[in-house]
């Protein structure tokens, strides 16, 4: 699968999550076209079918993601 570049996904996520909230507020044909840009671009990137799966998707790329994982320290 191709990989997008790093830099791609944190600008796209961000700009998603605030149209998506613009549009919450108030509803515009500008801003809808350009949530469904970023839903194709974000699904394209990440090979998912739905922006929901395609934002948590890159959430988990992003740069810092996984850094508290803690699932490779030993139980005790």
């Amino acid at each position: 699968m191709l990989m997008a570049h790093p830099a791609l996904l944190p600008a796209a996520v961000r700009e998603y999550e605030t149209l998506s909230l613009l549009n919450a507020l108030e509803e515009s044909p500008r801003t809808v076209r350009r949530i469904e840009e970023l839903s194709a671009l974000l699904c394209t990137a990440t090979g998912t079918g739905s922006a929901e799966a395609a934002v948590v998707a890159a959430r988990y790329r992003l740069p810092g993601a996984g850094t508290f994982d803690d699932s490779v320290i030993p139980a005790r």
